[in-house]
C-alpha cells in the first residue's frame, strides 16, 4: 500500500478551530518580520552601526528559524503539538525581551537568533496538525483558509510597525512582539488540543535520521520543496533589501514604507481569497499552474524593471503584487502535496518542508544583502528564486508519471 492514501486520524479539533490556531502560528514567523522591517534603517542611527550588521538581524532571524524546525518538527513528533508549541513560543518570548531592551546591536543579533529558534515552531506544528487530521483537498481547503487569516497579520504588520515606530522609537515594535508572543502562548495553552499520539523514540538519533532520509529520498517531495524554496523563500529574500529600495532609493518614510507592503500581503490575501472562490471548479492540482503564471510575469516585470525605469512604487511594488498572488495560489496545493506521503512522521516531514523553505529565504536574502546594490540584487535574486519554483513544479509533475 502507498503511504500517501493512509487517511488521518479523526478530527480532534474543528476544522474551524485547526485552521485558526494554525494560522495564528504560522503568522508568528512572517508577522515577527513584517513589524520589524521598517525599523531596520531607524537602527543603523540607533547603534551607529552599518546597514550590512542591521541587515544581519534579519538573516540571523532566518538561520534560526530555518534550523530550528528540524528539532521543532521531531519534538512535535515525540512530545506532541502542544507541548512542543509551548516551549518554542516561551524561547521566542526570551528572545523577544532580549531584543526589546538590547543595548548595543549585538543583544538585537542574539533576540533576533532566539526570537527565530521560538517562531520556528509555528509553520512546523501548524501543518502538521492539519495533516494529523485532514487529507486531499480538506487539508488544502484548510491550508488555503489559514493563507487569507495569515495574510491579515503581514499585510498591516509593516503599517503598525511603521506607526510604532514613529510614535514610540524602535524598541516599540519588539513590544509589540512580546504581546504577541504571550497572546500565542495563552492560545496554545487553553485552545490546542493534542492531534497526535507522542513517541519520545522518535528523538532517537537512528530514528531522527531514518526519518529524514526517508523524506529527502522522495523526488517528489524534494520538488514540492523546490517549489515552496523558490516561491515564498523569495518573500523572505526580498525582505532583506525592500525596506533600503522603498526608503532610502524611494523615498518613503517608514511608515509609508508599511503601507507601501500592502501591496504585497493585501495581493496575497486576493489570490488566497481568489483561490478560495474558483476552488469549486478549478481542480486543485491545477492551482499551481495559475498561480506560477502570475508569480513568473511578476519576476520577469521584475528583472526588467530595475534595468529600464528609476525605481518607484509602481516599478517595484507592482511586480511584487502579481508574485505574492501568485505564491497564494500555489501554496496550499503543493504544501499538502509534500506532506501526504509522510503521515506517521507529519512533524519531520513538515519540519524539513520549513527548512528548505526558510534555508532558500536566508541565502536568497545573504546574496541580495551581499550584492551591495539593493536595486539590482532584487532584480536578480528574487526572479531566480521564482524560475527556480517554476522548474520544480515540471520535476514534481514528470515526478508522479514515474512514480
Amino acid at each position: 500500500m502507498k503511504t500517501d492514501i493512509l487517511s488521518p486520524a479523526p478530527a480532534r479539533m474543528s476544522e474551524r478551530r485547526t485552521t485558526v490556531i494554525g494560522a495564528l502560528l504560522t503568522a508568528i514567523g512572517p508577522i515577527s518580520m513584517a513589524i520589524y522591517t521598517p525599523a531596520m534603517p531607524e537602527l543603523v542611527h540607533a547603534f551607529e552601526t552599518t546597514e550590512a550588521a542591521v541587515k544581519m538581524t534579519l538573516s540571523l532571524y532566518f538561520a534560526g528559524f530555518a534550523l530550528a524546525q528540524l528539532v521543532a518538527g521531531p519534538v512535535s513528533d515525540a512530545f506532541g503539538r502542544k507541548a512542543a508549541s509551548l516551549s518554542f513560543l516561551v524561547i521566542y518570548f526570551v528572545g523577544s525581551l532580549i531584543a526589546a531592551f538590547a543595548p548595543s546591536i549585538e543583544w538585537v543579533l542574539a533576540g533576533r537568533l532566539i526570537q527565530g529558534i521560538g517562531a520556528s515552531v509555528g509553520v512546523t506544528v501548524s501543518r502538521a496538525i492539519v495533516r494529523d487530521q485532514f487529507a486531499g483537498g480538506d487539508a488544502a481547503r484548510i491550508i488555503n483558509t489559514m493563507g487569507i487569516i495569515l495574510a491579515i497579520g503581514p499585510s498591516l504588520g509593516p503599517t503598525i510597525g511603521g506607526l510604532a515606530l514613529a510614535a514610540f522609537g524602535w524598541r516599540s515594535v519588539f513590544l509589540l512582539m512580546i504581546g504577541f508572543g504571550a497572546m500565542l502562548v495563552f492560545l496554545s495553552t487553553v485552545c490546542m488540543r493534542e492531534t497526535t499520539t507522542p513517541d519520545r523514540s522518535r528523538l532517537r538519533p537512528k530514528r531522527l535520521l531514518e526519518a529524514y532520509l526517508e523524506i529527502v529520498r522522495l523526488p517528489r517531495f524534494l520538488f514540492t520543496a523546490l517549489i515552496l524554496a523558490g516561491a515564498v523563500g523569495s518573500m523572505y529574500a526580498q525582505a532583506a533589501v525592500l525596506p533600503f529600495i522603498m526608503i532610502e532609493k524611494v523615498g518613503l518614510t517608514p511608515t509609508q514604507f508599511g503601507m507601501s507592503m500592502l501591496m504585497q500581503s493585501g495581493f496575497y490575501l486576493m489570490g488566497s481569497a481568489a483561490l478560495r472562490t474558483v476552488s469549486k471548479w478549478l481542480p486543485a492540482e491545477h492551482a499551481p499552474i495559475v498561480g506560477l503564471a502570475f508569480s513568473i510575469t511578476g519576476a520577469l516585470a521584475m528583472a526588467f524593471s530595475v534595468h529600464l525605469f528609476e525605481p518607484s512604487f509602481v516599478s517595484i511594488m507592482v511586480p511584487v503584487a502579481f508574485c505574492a498572488f501568485g505564491i497564494a495560489f500555489i501554496v496550499p496545493f503543493i504544501t499538502t502535496a509534500g506532506l501526504m506521503p509522510f503521515p506517521h512522521i507529519a512533524g519531520s516531514a513538515s519540519a524539513m518542508l520549513g527548512f528548505l523553505q526558510m534555508s532558500a529565504g536566508f541565502l536568497g536574502g545573504v546574496a541580495a544583502a551581499s550584492m551591495g546594490m539593493p536595486v539590482i540584487s532584487f532584480g536578480t535574486i528574487v526572479p531566480f528564486m521564482h524560475i527556480a519554483a517554476l522548474f520544480g513544479y515540471i520535476g514534481y509533475r514528470r515526478s508522479l508519471r514515474t512514480a
